[in-house]
């Protein structure tokens, strides 16, 4: 089973630089680059961090430990490295939201009139919620082990549940942008499939694939790193069962 979880593995991580270039592309090409001033392009940076934080590292950090080569290693070490994924994650997910608020202060657009803006923010909220739990009931010495027992099955439905809304924002955010720009500020209309459109639209196809990649190593359960026995389990951030 090690070679067939590597051969899936490894289209994941194809799978994340794929969704890593086109976003980046896009944003470079057909909308004009990278700013931090207001402007148009300052929103560029929603869509790149969006889709870098809450789908590709939040995806990578969930299957961190199903690597077989990971379970020679003392588990508190896979725990830490998980948190540290998702920190970052979750700062690149706040910095996108900064972009786009800033974005919209810039130009006096109102703020979260969108389903996507709403599925967004709770996404991140959702998120943070979760890391901070986490640490508190998993990583903290001092923590009861009733208490852990007690959030071990809400983190794990939970850590699941924010992955789909990742994947769901970023795809409605996706088809938003397409929308507004190519059937606003451009000549090209989004019915008649610019290049662009077309592009993109394969971003989507891409993110999604992510996803389903993703969720495909979470649930087999012979990928699960193995149960270990001794006093480290007590310190624990996260259950081998967790995304």
């Amino acid at each position: 089973m090690t070679h067939i979880f590597y051969f899936f593995y490894g289209f994941c991580l194809c799978l994340s630089l794929l969704c890593a270039l086109f976003v980046v592309i896009w944003n470079l090409h057909w909308r004009g680059g990278f700013a931090w001033d207001r402007s148009l392009l300052h929103f560029n940076w929603h869509p790149v961090l969006m889709v870098s934080g809450l789908v590709i590292l939040y995806g990578n950090a969930a299957v961190v430990y199903r690597i077989p080569f990971t379970w020679k290693q003392r588990k508190l070490v896979c725990k830490l490295v998980h948190a540290g994924m998702m920190f970052v994650a979750l700062l690149l997910s706040i910095l996108g939201l900064s972009a786009v608020f800033d974005f919209h202060r810039g130009f006096n657009i109102p703020h979260m009139y969108s389903l996507h803006s709403w599925v967004g923010i709770s996404t991140v909220l959702l998120f943070a919620s979760q890391w901070i739990l986490g640490s508190i009931g998993f990583l903290l010495p001092c923590s009861p082990p009733w208490m852990r027992s007690f959030l071990k099955p809400v983190h794990i439905w939970m850590g699941r549940i924010i992955l789909v809304f990742s994947l769901a924002s970023c795809i409605s955010g996706i088809n938003e942008k397409l929308l507004l720009t190519l059937n606003g500020i451009s000549a090209a209309l989004y019915n008649a499939l610019p290049v662009e459109a077309v592009f993109v639209n394969f971003l989507g196809i891409l993110i999604m694939a992510f996803g389903m990649a993703i969720f495909g190593i979470l649930f087999v359960k012979k990928w699960q790193r193995p149960e270990d026995e001794g006093p480290e389990n007590a310190y624990l951030l996260l259950s081998e069962d967790t995304p």
